[in-house]
C-alpha cells in the first residue's frame, strides 16, 4: 500500500502549499483538453455606433481550420477562419455600397456561445455574441 498524505495532521502553512500546487497544476491538465469545435450554424448579434444585425454563420471545423458560409446584411460570402485554444477568427470578405471591405470576427469561444469584436476593415468596429443552434 502506498504512503497516503494526512492533511489533517499538517500544519495550516504546509496544507495551504499542497493545496495551491494542486491548484497551479489545474491549468496544465486542461491545456491537454480537446479545443472547443465551432462545426454547426451560429447566429450571431452584432452591436455598432451604428446599428446592429443578426447574421448567420453555418460552419464546419477541421483540427483549427474553420471554413463555411456567411449569410446576413451584406449577402452571402465564404468564411475562412481558426480556432486555437478557446479563441476563434473568422473572416469574411464583402461588397459593401460598391466597396470591397474585410470583415474579422475574433473573439473566445465556449461550448454552443461565443462572444467578442467585431472589425469592419477601416470603417469601425462592434461586439458579437454568438449562438449555436442544436438540431
Amino acid at each position: 500500500m502506498g504512503r497516503e498524505i494526512q492533511m489533517k495532521r499538517m500544519p495550516g502553512t504546509s496544507r495551504l502549499v499542497v493545496l495551491a500546487a494542486a491548484a497551479a497544476l489545474l491549468p496544465l491538465l486542461a491545456a491537454g483538453a480537446d479545443p472547443p469545435d465551432v462545426t454547426g450554424t451560429w447566429t450571431m448579434t452584432v452591436e455598432t455606433g451604428m446599428g446592429g444585425g443578426s447574421p448567420t454563420f453555418t460552419l464546419t471545423q477541421e483540427g483549427q481550420t474553420v471554413t463555411g458560409t456567411y449569410e446576413g446584411y451584406f449577402g452571402e460570402a465564404p468564411v475562412a477562419g481558426t480556432v486555437e485554444g478557446d479563441e476563434v477568427t473568422l473572416s469574411i470578405e464583402v461588397n459593401a455600397q460598391g466597396q470591397d471591405m474585410k470583415i474579422d470576427y475574433v473573439g473566445t469561444v465556449d461550448g454552443d456561445s461565443m462572444t467578442g469584436k467585431v472589425v469592419f476593415g477601416e470603417y469601425g468596429e462592434g461586439t458579437f455574441e454568438g449562438t449555436r443552434k442544436r438540431e
